[in-house]
Formats: structure tokens, C-alpha cells, sequence
């Protein structure tokens, strides 16, 4: 049994913080997220949203329903669940815990385009009941954590998981009564191997050493053993690396040194994605299921950068045009999507179709949320060598990032899914 592969011996709570803290990074780096929050207060909770695939007259995705495409909408019953019911929220997104004034960010929810589509919320008694026996893999950097979390959270209206953690960068969730289902967690902020040589760098926030064609072992081992792999990572290649392939030095990005080429932080996103991808391609007959790859999350300082005093203070969604990706964020959007119409080409070629690829691009719905992220009203510490005080690059939950499980949801569960 798949899930059963993953749950290694329990090595308990970690005991140091250098083991069990998780970096969280911004345009250039986020401060360190913290352990598991305590609750705070109780939220008045509303049931749960519509059985899923039913969203009664509306149609659900289909023919003419592109659900990454849409309007954020009033959702009155939201939210699902809250710190007090949930246990998993990092301090680093716990806005409830902290004290974030506008509550009202969190009763929002994503309507797609079209005449009659909807996306209904996540069901997650039918989700678990569909989930049976399988295991899904969350890839990535703490906004893959934070992703994880959210459907951790959503599930916890029916069942509560048991936890385990095979290394300081592989959580289990696995529900047993009857259910048999595996949500697990990799820490590969980079998806390649990658490795720290100089703490302070050439900026004063570290100087990494990417290997570009290696997919990270802490996930890549174990691809045999997912049913669902949800891969993505773009955060952490804004720090200055050197770029490795085949073994060799080709480039680097902001390194600083002479007689080095800058290959720049798009090279280095677009060949790691490329290696990531691969490795869930089926081309070694491992991996024999549905690997989903998720776009940019977007980062949304106003009045100066993520180290000058840039914050998220909006209070509703933008409407719909009032806000767009721009600079290196939607050249990471081009070449992701560039990346996974490669990679689905070779998945069908390579797996004979046993591997099913599929894009899911939050890029659109999230670039209207800068209402959603924590800002201030987060845990934090600081970093040896700064400081960063506004978060505007992680999710408030419960929050808008729970919009990406209902679209989840939909991709893995509805037939006639977009998948391009």
C-alpha cells in the first residue's frame, strides 16, 4: 500500500528549532516560520459547502467552464473552520492568533467565468470518500506547506489525521477509520538538491549551490510511492545561487563573482521546475499517477519592497482588471506554464499515458487577493542577518488560499477536468 510506504517510524517533535523550522521567504526571503500555533478563539463555523461534484443549477467546470479564470464572490458562510478547530496553522499564517483587524478576507470565494460554471467548495467528506487509499505529495516551499495546510484544515470537519515525521523535512497526515488516506508534506524549497555555502553571501542572505538536472531526494525517492503529486516552488530562487548541471558550473544568479555568468533566477526556476517535472513524468516507470504542477503564488507589497516598508493593508479583493502579474513574477508564470506543456508532451510519450499531467494556475484568483496575506499579524523571528516585519507573500488561514483545494478538488476528482 502506497500510504503505508510513507509512514516511517515517528521521530517525534523535533528538538531544536534548526530542525524543525521551515524558512519562508519574499521577494528576496521571509523570516522563519515558526512551530504549530495554539488556538486563539473560537469563530462562529457554517456548515460545509456544497457536495462535491454538485453545485445545484450551476455547472461545475466542463465544456466552456475554465475554473482559473473568474471573480472572487461574497461567500457568507465561510469560514470552514478556524485556529480553534484546526491545530496545523503555522504562527506564520495564524492571522486569527495575532489579532488581523478585517475579518472579513476570509468570506470570499472563487466563481469561475461563464454562464451557469461555479466551483463548489470542498466537500470533505466526499473528498476523503474519493481519496480512499491514495496518497498525495505536496512538493515545494512553505506556500506548499501552506497549501497543504489548508486542505489539512478543510478535512477537519470530518476527520483529524495522525501525524508523523519521518525526517525534519517529511511530515505524514495519514486518516485511518476507514478512510486510508495520505496527505504528506516535502520540505524541496528549491525541487532540485541544493546546498548552503556561504551563510552570509553576497547579499547578507545566503549563497546557495543549485543542481539544476537533480531532482531533491527528499521527495524524489519517493515519487513511486504518491498517487497525486502537487509540485511547485518560485520564493526561495530570489536568493543568489550558484547553477550546477550535469556537475558542472554553468552560471550562477546574483553571485557576485568574477568570470561567472549571470544565467539570472528565471534560468534557474525554469531548469529546476524542468527536473521536478521530470521526475513525475513516468519516464523511469516510478511514478504512475497525477502529478499537478501550481503557478506563481504572488507577492503583493505596496509602499516600498518587502525590506522598506512595503505591507498589504487592503481590506477587500480587488475587482477584476484593477490588478495584474508584472516583472519577474509573470515571466515565472510564462515559463511555468512553457515548462508543463513540455513535460505533459513527454508524460503521454514516456508513461504511455499511466502519468496524467495537470496545470493549476491560482496565478489569476490570487492576484486580486492582497487583502488575504498576513502582514503583521503573524508570528515571527528574526533572521541573523534581518528582519522582515509584513508578510505579504503567505496566506491567511482559513483565507483565499482554501480556494486552491476546491480547484484542487476539481482536478482530481471532476472527469472532463482542465488540464491544459
Amino acid at each position: 500500500m502506497r500510504a503505508m510506504a510513507l509512514l516511517l517510524p515517528q521521530g517525534g517533535l523535533c528538538s531544536s528549532s534548526s530542525r524543525c523550522v521551515v524558512p519562508a521567504v519574499s521577494l528576496v526571503l521571509l523570516v522563519a516560520l515558526l512551530a504549530v500555533s495554539n488556538t486563539y478563539f473560537a469563530f462562529p463555523l457554517r456548515g460545509g459547502g456544497a457536495p462535491y461534484p454538485s453545485a445545484g443549477r450551476r455547472r461545475v467546470g466542463g465544456a466552456g467552464c475554465d475554473i482559473f479564470r473568474g471573480e472572487w464572490v461574497p461567500d457568507p458562510d465561510a469560514p470552514y473552520y478556524t485556529n480553534d478547530t484546526c491545530t496545523v496553522i503555522h504562527e506564520h499564517y495564524d492571522c486569527m492568533k495575532y489579532g488581523k483587524p478585517d475579518l472579513g478576507f476570509m468570506q470570499w470565494r472563487w466563481r469561475p467565468d461563464g454562464d451557469g460554471c461555479d466551483l463548489p467548495r470542498l466537500d470533505p467528506a466526499s473528498f476523503l470518500a474519493a481519496m480512499s487509499g491514495k496518497t498525495i505529495a505536496f512538493v515545494g516551499d512553505s506556500l506548499a506547506r501552506n497549501h497543504m495546510h489548508s486542505l489539512i484544515c478543510l478535512l477537519t470537519r470530518v476527520a483529524q489525521p495522525k501525524t508523523s515525521w519521518p525526517s525534519s523535512k517529511h511530515v505524514v497526515y495519514h486518516y485511518g477509520g476507514g478512510y486510508n488516506f495520505t496527505v504528506v508534506n516535502f520540505w524541496a524549497p528549491y525541487l532540485v538538491r541544493h546546498e548552503l555555502v556561504d551563510p552570509d553571501g553576497p547579499v547578507h542572505t545566503g549563497l546557495w549551490n543549485l543542481y539544476l538536472d537533480e531532482p531533491d531526494e527528499v521527495w524524489a525517492a519517493h515519487v513511486g510511492e504518491f498517487d497525486y503529486a502537487v509540485v511547485s516552488a518560485s520564493s526561495w530562487f530570489y536568493r543568489p545561487s550558484m547553477l550546477y548541471e550535469a556537475g558542472r558550473l554553468v552560471g550562477c544568479h546574483h553571485c557576485l563573482k568574477p568570470n561567472v555568468t549571470d544565467l539570472t533566477l528565471r534560468y534557474a526556476l525554469r531548469m529546476a521546475t524542468r527536473a521536478a517535472l521530470l521526475a513525475v513524468s513516468g519516464r523511469d516507470g516510478r511514478f504512475r499517477g497525477t502529478a499537478v504542477l501550481r503557478t506563481v503564488s504572488p507577492s503583493q507589497y505596496e509602499g516600498g519592497e518587502w525590506n522598506k516598508d512595503g505591507n498589504c493593508l487592503r481590506t477587500r479583493p480587488y475587482r477584476r482588471g484593477e490588478n495584474s502579474l508584472q516583472g519577474i513574477e509573470l515571466d515565472f508564470h510564462t515559463l511555468q506554464v512553457e515548462e508543463f506543456a513540455a513535460a505533459e508532451k513527454e508524460a503521454t510519450q514516456a508513461s504511455g499515458g499511466a502519468v496524467r499531467m495537470m496545470l493549476m494556475d491560482t496565478t489569476e484568483a490570487m492576484i486580486l487577493r492582497a487583502d488575504a496575506h498576513p502582514s503583521k499579524y503573524r508570528g515571527w523571528t528574526p533572521e541573523k542577518y534581518f528582519t522582515v516585519y509584513h508578510d505579504c507573500v503567505h496566506w491567511c488561514l482559513p483565507g483565499a488560499v482554501d480556494a486552491w483545494n476546491d480547484m484542487l478538488a476539481h482536478l482530481l476528482l471532476t472527469p472532463q477536468s482542465r488540464q491544459s
